[in-house]
């Protein structure tokens, strides 16, 4: 399984996703992250949330932001987006029905929060990431979980 987590700038939400998958799945499986915008390309992830992970024994401190590219549609099983407008982007990037398939909002993996978005923590404190990293491994773990069957 490949799996691709996105948000917009891919400093905030989608690493700690990525670093959190990676953390309840198996060494075969891929996880990256990826971003609709390249304004952070090459940084590392956004200082809080590299703090929040570590918090919970993830380091995901050595990725590196990137922007989501057409290969990306070609190689990953799923994309998951973290809010509405994620979501749009990067179905406007998809060329037919079998790589829009692949793309879902990440919440609805928890059924009871259809089309919920996963707050972009970067405008708050310390509380809004640990309360993004609560919501994403809740995420994460129905994913591994449907995964597993």
């Amino acid at each position: 399984m490949k799996i691709l987590m996105v948000c917009l700038g891919n400093i905030c939400r989608s690493p700690l996703a990525e670093g959190i998958m990676k953390a309840k799945l198996p060494d075969n499986c891929t996880v990256d992250s990826a971003g609709t915008i390249s304004m952070h390309e090459g940084e590392h992830p956004d200082k809080r949330a590299i703090k929040t992970a570590a918090h919970h024994d993830i380091d995901i401190s050595k990725q590196r932001s990137r922007p989501i590219t057409r290969i990306d549609f070609e190689t990953f099983d799923k994309i998951y987006c973290m809010d509405i407008d994620v979501l749009g982007d990067v179905v406007s990037k998809t060329k037919n029905e079998e790589e829009r398939q692949k793309v879902s909002l990440f919440l609805e993996v928890l059924g009871d929060h259809k089309n919920a978005e996963v707050p972009d923590p970067y405008w708050g404190d310390m509380k809004d990431f640990e309360m993004v990293f609560q919501l994403l491994d809740k995420g994460c773990t129905a994913i591994r979980n449907q995964i597993s069957k």
